[in-house]
């Protein structure tokens, strides 16, 4: 496995094969960035002084890489990739060599020719064998190389009230994996009655498309595919039409979504603070939230993956400045997979975490399989300080979905889809058929733009 290798050292320049990370390529000599052989690497995602302890952690972090690897200078910035000023800092010299991204990025990127091929720089990467490969197909160019390398990652799944599904009857250890079973244990603890709502959805401010993506996701449909050189609506479907269908069943034949609509995000978070809703669709990290916010228990909430056969997934990751040194770009990778993509820190990150009330052993990030993946989650283990078992049924059933990524122009594509959603939630008669129709047609306008 990559990460049994011994770790290599990028030292300097001059220096054919790099000593300690196993990225740079043997057979010539990079050339020097900066006086002394040292390689100078600007960085972007260094948190703002408003996050002083992510800062401070930033910054510890930059001194210890930088003691271990005396080659390599890190330039570390606030700010992460712009689409409206991307661009302009490429073209004018400003960009940084290494640069933040959302998942959704790196496609419009490799295709413009905006992010280094760094295929030749990972071969001797540790643990790059390990990371999940469907993080790294993000990342992938229709020429089959890689620009950039993953960071952190999100997925859907459904977030439930244990105490709620116990007075229901429902087992809280055995969450529902279908939508049928969502179905039968809203009606449960809708039952209990006291304005108590079974399943609660989002339906505004462009969250509400999000998460009818994310529906049609569970269903095996698409939002948007990609075909001839051109994207074109893909909900307009049996996936997309059972999406509908179940929400519509929920909201007025069971009865179980409640009477008020026209929710985002704050809104069910706030019912499940009051003990009110059994279960919504979110990821793991809403469960922070709601403790903080609404001064309630960790061992209250238990986290599900999402129902049906894939769900909508996001993250961050890296790319690499097109017009960086190959040397700049090795070390860059050197930064990377220190800093983020490193099993043996996952110990030393959580025990420093410990004081500042960040919540440990959250089915979070998973970005690796195998022996890596399984070393984070000993140490995750170790030092968790929440009930882990509450999100086993996460981390177990998670990844066996398959992870698919927002579609292009999403935001843009959201305030459609909102209609959609609060159409089916508020009108009992909403023809469906319709509404899938009208909505793929502007949605077609939308992805008639994108290159």
């Amino acid at each position: 496995m990559a990460g049994n290798r011994s770790r290599r050292r990028l030292l300097a320049a001059g220096i054919a094969c790099a000593l300690s990370g196993g990225l740079a390529a043997c057979g010539g000599s990079p050339e020097t960035s900066s006086k002394g052989g040292v390689v100078t690497v600007t960085v972007n995602g260094m948190p703002p002084k408003t996050q002083p302890v992510d800062r401070k952690y930033f910054e510890e972090d930059v001194r210890a890489f930088e003691k271990e690897h005396p080659g390599i200078k890190i330039d570390a910035r606030e700010g992460f990739m712009d689409p409206k000023t991307f661009s302009a800092k490429l073209a004018g010299g400003q960009l940084e060599d290494v640069y933040y991204v959302y998942f959704t990025d790196p496609s419009g990127l490799i295709q413009r020719r905006q992010g280094a091929d760094i295929t030749p720089y990972v071969k001797d990467m540790p643990y790059y064998e390990d990371i999940d490969p469907q993080y790294l197909k993000v990342f992938t160019g229709p020429d089959d190389k890689l620009y950039g390398l993953p960071n952190g990652q999100y997925s859907l799944g459904l977030v439930y009230n244990r105490a709620l599904f116990a007075k229901a009857g429902l087992d809280p250890a055995k969450p529902p994996t279908t939508w049928e079973e969502v179905r039968t244990a809203a009606k449960k603890v809708t039952a209990l009655g006291d304005g108590t709502v079974g399943y609660a959805d989002y339906s505004k401010n462009n969250q509400g498309g999000w998460h009818f993506t994310a529906w049609v996701y569970s269903m095996g449909g698409d939002i948007a595919v990609r075909k001839d050189g051109r994207w074109k609506a893909a909900f307009d479907s049996d996936a997309g039409r059972n999406a509908l269908d179940a929400l519509h069943a929920m909201r007025w034949e069971d009865r179980t979504m409640g009477t008020r609509q026209l929710l985002q995000i704050e809104d069910v978070q706030k019912m499940m603070g009051a003990g009110t809703l059994g279960m919504y669709m979110a990821g793991p990290d809403n469960i922070p939230t709601i403790v903080k916010q609404f001064e309630r228990e960790y061992d209250e909430y238990g986290v599900a993956a999402m129902p049906g056969e894939a769900t909508l997934g996001g993250g961050n990751g890296f790319m690499f400045n097109p017009k960086a040194s190959p040397e700049k770009i090795r070390a860059g990778i050197e930064w990377v997979q220190w800093k983020y993509l490193n099993p043996e820190r996952t110990e030393f990150e959580d025990k420093r975490a410990q004081g500042n009330d960040v919540p440990i052993g959250l089915p979070l990030d998973r970005l690796f399989t195998g022996e890596a993946q399984a070393k984070r989650d000993a140490a995750h283990e170790k030092y968790a300080n929440v009930p882990t078992e509450n999100f086993q049924p996460f981390a177990d059933r998670n990844g066996q979905l398959a992870q698919k990524v927002e579609p292009p122009n999403a935001q843009q594509i959201y305030t459609v889809l909102d209609g959609v959603m609060q159409a089916v939630l508020t009108k009992e008669d909403a023809d469906l058929d319709k509404l899938l129709a009208d909505a793929a047609k502007k949605v077609d306008g939308i992805l008639a733009t994108v290159k």
